[in-house]
């Protein structure tokens, strides 16, 4: 099975942003008095010590000069040496210490008016609280120096705190607005000419760009801070910038070119004495020669990086090594070898608080023990695993997310082993919470909010201790200490059962905080009677087993498994080009494919599902799959759409709460309906009011608003009187802007505002039976980690909605009108909305596929 192993070292991505100390140098005239004669003498001693990085001997010396400073009255000087034994302390790593120091320092200096001592104290309480971990505290402090550095002139001191504001944002994975701010410091220190400062700036962009996936444009920076870092001096600059040029092309997958710039970086690293970043670059060639199946050189350099870990006390790259020599071994069939390495890994990942490296090595032993017939003990590893990667996921940033995915996307390992020991349920179970965890991370990404003002507040604060859990974890693993470890071993305990407080306390969030598999018994017992729930799964990235599909069937009193094999490539090939026919209304050629994909998922349980004999199939889909309209999958024995066999929805998940008993509701229908609200060019539904004047006279007690009486202030105040809302207007839902509709990312166009969809707990929809979003634009990029219109549905089901009905794609205003006239009609008549969505469709049959698939039911269709 596939084994995860990469270029692993934590510090592999070399950033190396400045770090502005401004520790100013003594500047008192000759003096008789003999005492400030010896502090002048001690205070010039103890400075070079520091520049010499003599510390522990510099501390004495300025404590010394300290008290004599006191008995002369000498508040400048005094703070000066304040500010020098914080500095002192921070660099030993006695971080609490340090900021004693400076929170003397910065009354003094505020009280002699040393505006330039202090920024520089602000500055450097920043960086303490930067390696607290406390992010934001560091922010506050950065831009109080930034404001009076400005206001001093003190260009150079400006170019550095706004390089130190970049560092912050990007250890909090906020990419882009790190490079706004290592942008903004570039053409000063460009100015001023520190062009040292300019490299490390250059190659911090560089860094940036790499992490957002845009290499070419990291290669363009890294080529220029090469040169600079040359010209100057700084060789251990130039190695660093060569090692990360290096990274790149082994991502762009030109591992001889990799190897070529980790080739100069090494003996450069070795010339000035930099142990740790020459064990970083002996792990990086080990890493190429591995992905280039030449395992024995890959050992030999993994083996040489190993004993400089160790020597340098870099416990986390010792763990990191550890792994990748067992996983070398496990590849070269050595399995007792292997394992050793692995289970000397562990205990340091869990020492040091490396929660993804013990993810990874769990998973890597768990594969190990199911391919030497030790399925419990796999089984046991690998949920492990996969519940510190779901604890990883709750504090994840969106820029980080697609990269976490791939890296860490070893379900389908788990799933398989409990499917090859009869685990069904087991298997499901784990698949559920998956599906669900996805979805999680979706509302998490756009801040979605929660009704309950006091579990909203309660989720803030656990965000933000999340937030310094991470960052003290990142500190913990670039400079080690028992002391240290301890200390996040605690704050660990602290977030995890604040996590779980929060959900006994909130039922109605503990899906944001789940790690552990809900009971089958529990998710069976919500599905409504006559419905059937298929779940196809791809267990595609296994190796030495047949790639397959897995297809899960249940109702509410049966699970059952169906596996087929699968040539993973043509099958995406085959659903990556009718997602594309079946969005254009020119090609005819998506019935060929229609056919192609029912065969692969819908034929192997096709008996299954008729001996079940449903009134209603409801499908959860995930990855790719999301985007994919499985009505309009062709059978080609009978010649029918799978619409034409069975009304067809979609589940976001199977959840306790998405699928409530069914309460008897308000009689009889009527639905609070809103059209086309800017009826201006960009914006304009001009059928959309036809719409909603139409469902207004179908539905008696309906009311309708078009145009600038479609507000958001109307609907807020009246959709608490009504069970079905409809919206017949333009939203965005994606992660960019829709530019061509003048709207803004993940919003609803109302005629007075522009509604976010995160703020949407706060609409009062419990209750509400159906919402329908019926000209709304979703994310056009199809990918395997996309949530598509299921995310959007899981924001509004969370919010109260039983039901969400979207669209998968744009379609013109009149094809809609048609359709959803015809599907209220079908309500009025005492159709459940499965079968008036079904019936409404199968009106349009005979035409292209483009105009009738797209809408779609989400949740509970009864």
């Amino acid at each position: 099975m596939q084994k995860i192993l990469t270029s692993i070292l934590a510090v592999g991505i070399y950033l190396t942003p400045l770090t502005l100390t401004l520790i100013a140098q003594p500047s008192w005239g000759q003096t008789q008095n003999p005492q400030a004669q010896t502090a002048e003498n001690l205070l010039e001693q103890a400075i070079e010590k520091r520049q010499q990085q003599e510390y522990q001997q510099a501390i004495p010396i300025f404590q010394q000069v300290l008290v004599m400073l006191r008995e002369l009255k000498d508040q400048k000087l005094e703070a000066l040496v304040l500010n020098n034994l914080g500095y002192c302390y921070s660099a030993l790593g006695e971080k609490q210490q340090a900021l004693s120091f400076y929170n003397q320092a910065l009354p003094l200096r505020r009280a002699v008016g040393d505006r330039s001592g202090e920024a520089t104290t602000l500055n450097n309480i920043g960086l303490v609280y930067n390696a607290l971990g406390e992010k934001q505290q560091a922010l506050s402090f950065y831009n109080q120096a930034l404001l009076i550095l400005r206001a001093v002139g003190d260009r150079s001191g400006e170019a550095l705190t706004l390089n130190n504001i970049g560092g912050v944002y990007n250890a909090l994975g906020e990419k882009q607005q790190a490079l706004s701010f290592f942008q903004q410091s570039l053409p000063i220190l460009r100015a001023v000419g520190e062009r040292s400062g300019e490299a490390a700036t250059l190659n911090n962009i560089g860094a940036v760009y790499s992490a957002l996936g845009e290499k070419q444009k990291a290669l363009e920076f890294y080529n220029q801070s090469l040169p600079l870092r040359r010209a100057v001096g700084d060789r251990t600059g130039e190695a660093a910038t060569l090692n990360n040029i290096g990274l790149v092309y082994n991502a762009l997958g030109e591992k001889q070119k990799a190897l070529e710039f980790y080739n100069q970086s090494l003996p450069l690293r070795r010339a000035v004495g930099d142990r740790t970043g020459e064990a970083i670059t002996l792990n990086n060639i080990g890493g190429v020669y591995y992905e280039l199946g030449e395992k024995p050189q890959a050992l030999s350099f993994f083996n040489q990086a190993l004993p400089i870990l160790r020597a340098v006390g870099d416990r986390t790259g010792e763990a990191a090594i550890l792994n990748n020599i067992g996983g070398v071994y496990d590849d070269l069939g050595e399995k007792q070898q292997a394992l050793s390495f692995y289970n000397q890994a562990l205990p340091i990942f869990r020492a040091v608080g490396d929660r993804s490296g013990e993810a990874r090595t769990l998973a890597n032993r768990g594969i190990l023990f199911h391919n030497t017939n030790r399925s419990t003990e796999a089984i046991t590893d690998l949920e492990k695993s996969l519940q510190i990667t779901l604890e990883m996921r709750r504090g994840l940033q969106q820029q980080n997310r697609q990269n976490f995915l791939q890296e860490y996307d070893w379900g389908a390992a788990l799933t398989h082993v409990l499917i090859e020991q009869k685990k069904n349920a087991q298997a499901f179970e784990w698949v559920n919470l998956f599906t669900t965890a996805d979805l999680a991370d979706y509302n998490r990404l756009i801040n979605a909010k929660v009704a309950n003002r006091e579990a909203q507040q309660a989720i803030d604060n656990w965000n933000q201790k999340n937030q310094q859990l991470e960052s003290r974890r990142q500190q913990l693993q670039n400079q080690f200490s028992e002391t240290s470890a301890q200390e996040i071993r605690q704050l660990e305990t602290q977030v995890y059962q604040q996590a779980e407080a929060i959900s006994r306390k909130f039922p109605e969030v503990a899906e944001l905080f789940e790690t552990t598999p809900a009971d089958i018994a529990k998710l069976k017992s919500s599905i409504p009677s006559g419905t059937v729930v298929i779940q196809p799964v791809l267990l595609t990235n296994v190796e030495n087993i047949p790639k397959s599909l897995t297809i899960f069937i249940l109702t509410n009193n049966k699970l059952d498994v169906i596996k087929t094999e699968i040539k993973p490539a043509e099958f995406d090939k085959i659903l990556t080009q009718y997602l594309e026919q079946v969005q254009d209304d020119g090609d005819a050629g998506y019935a060929e494919n229609s056919v192609k994909l029912y065969d692969i998922l819908i034929r192997p349980i096709e008996k299954t599902i008729q001996k079940l004999q449903p009134q209603q199939l409801s499908i959860i889909a995930t990855g790719k799959l999301r985007y994919l309209p499985f009505e309009t999958l062709r059978d080609s024995k009978t010649q029918k759409y799978l619409i034409e066999k069975y009304p067809v929805n979609y589940l976001t998940r199977i959840s306790t709460r998405s699928l409530q008993p069914l309460k008897e509701t308000r009689q009889p229908k009527k639905v609070l309906a809103f059209g086309n609200p800017m009826p201006r060019e960009s914006q304009n539904l001009p059928d959309a009011e036809t719409e909603v004047k139409r469902i207004q006279q179908l539905l008696p007690g309906s009311e309708a608003y078009i145009g600038s009486e479609a507000t958001f202030a109307k609907f807020e105040t009246q959709a608490l009187n009504f069970d079905f809302l409809h919206l017949a207007t333009h939203g965005c839902f994606q992660d960019q802007d829709c530019k061509t509709i003048n709207l803004k990312k993940n919003s609803l166009l109302f005629a007075d505002k522009q509604f976010d969809i995160a703020d949407a707990a706060y609409l009062g929809l419990q209750g509400t039976q159906l919402l329908t979003l019926s000209a709304c634009q979703t994310a056009k990029e199809i990918n395997n980690k996309g949530a598509g219109i299921a995310g959007v549905a899981y924001i509004f089901e969370r919010a109260g909605a039983q039901a969400v009905m979207g669209t998968l794609w744009a379609v013109e205003d009149s094809a809609t009108k048609d359709l959803m006239i015809d599907f209220y009609q079908n309500l009025q008549q005492g159709r459940s909305k499965g079968e008036a969505l079904q019936r409404a469709k199968l009106k349009q049959i005979d035409r292209h596929p483009f105009y009738w698939s797209p809408f779609i039911l989400i949740g509970d269709a009864r």
